[in-house]
């Protein structure tokens, strides 16, 4: 298994490196960025772990050295949020970064599984779509936006109510897409059950909702939520080289296009939305099968989910549109 980290040097991506690099399902991995990548790379290095490492700057094919023969390429590179900054902010100047990357894949590994980071996600997602599209290369079963820290501060935050001792032993389906309001946790449908009280609800979806927020405030002008991003990209990444190693029965929320998934087209036409976060089923090939959890949201969940659709439907055009009419530079 040949991993790549797009944006290796950065906040996320240094601490994803060194997951990646103490995965034993990791062979080989490949780390690409356009400064310090060196530097990083000699530090994993002396780490006695199975995976042999390089590192790549985009001088001398450096991309296409990193990128060839990869089985997965892991993207969180961009720049950070700062506070008072949206994650629509970052749109501009992350959507030409995630796009110049996929043309990369879509040139030198076409057949990776590709896991987007990069903010805002809602939007990424669909400019890799559509670069891949355009190159006759993709694939809709082996892109995936990275969904999983929503999921995982659910899990931390719903820890307070429960009591359990392992957060993640609580199963908690947050779906819609990756940024405010158009998160939605599903904690009517944990499992095992949890007994949320009514006075407690709203308080705890904003968490998750904006739990990005408290991170860029506490950090105070110092960075985002970098820690615990790596750490929910590294979960997702590691449950998809388990799929394709051939362990069944793993299901993840991810951010996919609804279309090219079985069980998808029902989900697009409930939501109005080509690409939205549901539990998957991974597999070899990638995405196997999308669940659709929709008709047992409760009617609170449905409100939250009115506002999802209307946020995100523009957050999906305007990845696709930043692709078919580029800004002028």
């Amino acid at each position: 298994m040949k991993a790549v980290v797009a944006g290796a040097s950065g906040g996320i991506g240094q601490p994803l490196s060194l997951l990646l690099k103490a995965c034993p399902l990791v062979d080989h991995l490949s780390l690409y960025d356009v400064v310090n990548t060196p530097g990083v790379t000699a530090d994993l290095s002396h780490i006695s772990s199975v995976a042999k490492i390089e590192g790549f700057l985009p001088a001398d094919d450096g991309m296409k050295k990193a990128f060839t023969g990869a089985d997965m390429v892991v993207i969180p590179a961009g720049i950070p949020r700062k506070p008072g900054m949206t994650r629509d902010d970052l749109f501009k100047i992350n959507a030409g970064i995630v796009k110049g990357l996929v043309e990369g894949i879509a040139e030198h590994c076409p057949e990776a599984y590709i896991l987007v980071i990069s903010n805002p996600v809602n939007s990424t997602v669909p400019i890799a779509a559509e670069v891949l599209t355009n190159a006759g290369k993709f694939n809709p079963k082996k892109l995936f936006g990275v969904t999983t820290l929503d999921v995982v501060r659910a899990e931390t935050f719903v820890q307070a109510i429960t009591g359990a001792k392992d957060p993640a032993d609580t199963k908690i389906p947050v779906i819609g897409g990756h940024s405010g309001e158009t998160i939605v946790p599903l904690f009517s449908q944990a499992k095992p059950e949890v007994k949320i009280p009514e006075d407690k609800l709203d308080e705890l979806t904003k968490r998750v909702q904006f739990g990005g927020d408290e991170v860029v405030k506490a950090k105070d002008g110092a960075g985002s939520a970098t820690l615990s991003m790596a750490y929910a990209g590294f979960r997702f990444a590691e449950r998809v080289m388990q799929a394709a190693k051939g362990k069944s029965g793993i299901v993840e929320p991810t951010f996919v296009y609804l279309p090219g998934i079985e069980g998808g087209d029902a989900i697009a036409k409930e939501t109005g939305c080509k690409y939205f976060s549901v539990p998957v089923e991974l597999g070899k090939e990638g995405a196997v099968k999308a669940n659709n959890p929709l008709g047992m949201a409760n009617e609170y969940e449905k409100k939250l989910l009115q506002a999802c659709y209307e946020g995100l439907k523009g957050n999906i055009e305007k990845g696709v549109e930043f692709v078919k009419n580029p800004p002028q530079k």
